[in-house]
């Protein structure tokens, strides 16, 4: 029960993370709540299925450039995200999904500290 309500408000809040890139950041652009919540769905995913395939296939540069190519594979997720769903949101660019998904995994991190100070498993 509580791991279901955990998991909306990451995805309300993550949409609403999503909002404050737009917001602060002019690279990335989202039209709604609903294309925010849409966005954060997809990325989401994209982040469960496809991230964990690809930090193994480039392991080797991970690990050359010391994890920094990590922040490349975060881009292509987010940028990724922006292809599949269209107008609703944009990512305007290589340079722009790399500081966008910046600016959105700076704001999942602090989402996910209040969530776990909210959670906590007694």
């Amino acid at each position: 029960m509580l791991g279901g309500m955990r998991l909306i408000l990451k995805w309300l809040l993550s949409a609403a993370a999503l909002l404050c890139v737009a917001y602060v950041y002019g690279g990335v652009e989202v039209r709604s709540f609903g294309a925010a919540l849409g966005a954060a769905f997809v990325i989401g995913l994209f982040n469960v299925v496809l991230r964990p395939i690809l930090v193994i296939l480039t392991l080797p540069v991970t690990i050359v450039t010391l994890g920094l190519f990590l922040f490349v594979i975060n881009a292509l997720m987010f940028w990724a995200a922006a292809a599949v769903l269209g107008s609703g949101f944009q990512v305007h660019g290589f340079t722009a999904a790399l500081i966008g998904s910046l600016i959105y995994s700076l704001l999942g991190l602090v989402i996910e500290s209040a969530l776990g100070g909210l959670f906590l498993q007694k």
